[in-house]
């Protein structure tokens, strides 16, 4: 097993700034690599303590604010233009940055692409959701226009 700190927030081990074990395998095949991830060592502590104070200042001010923000996109679906093929099929598939972009275009606020989280990947136009992870404890469920650029 291999100890980690996590650099970013990874679905299922945790947010930036924690200190994980994980198999060898998975931390030095993906998350080092992928630059989710740093080994943990002693000196290490004083990179946490950066790490989480950069994540408190990315996060919402206030829980209000939060529940703000999650009100205002459940209120009505985001449409989201993108280039498509005949029947609806996408060139490529839709981003987290794409989903993103869609929002802070809407006048509805601007979130970070890394909260945003597909369950199964957009390829086609039509309805689709979406969920942002506000805080650790508030995630919004966004619905998605998907339609074809003319």
């Amino acid at each position: 097993m291999s100890k980690l700190i996590l650099t970013h927030e990874v679905t299922g081990l945790g947010s930036a700034g924690d200190v994980i074990e994980v198999k060898n395998g998975y931390a030095r095949n993906y998350l080092i690599p992928q630059g989710f991830a740093v080994a943990w060592s002693r000196g290490g502590e004083k990179q946490v303590e950066q790490i989480r104070a950069a994540r408190t200042a990315r996060e919402l001010a206030t829980i209000e604010e939060a529940q703000d923000l999650k009100a205002k996109l459940e209120a009505r679906p985001v449409q989201l233009t993108v280039k498509a093929g005949q029947g609806g099929r996408l060139f490529g598939s839709v981003k987290t940055a794409d989903i993103a972009d869609a929002v802070a275009a809407a006048g509805i606020g601007s979130i970070d692409r890394r909260k945003v989280e597909i369950s199964n990947p957009i390829k086609g136009t039509g309805t689709h959701e979406a969920t942002i992870r506000l805080r650790d404890e508030l995630v919004a469920t966004i619905t998605l226009q998907v339609v074809a650029a003319k």
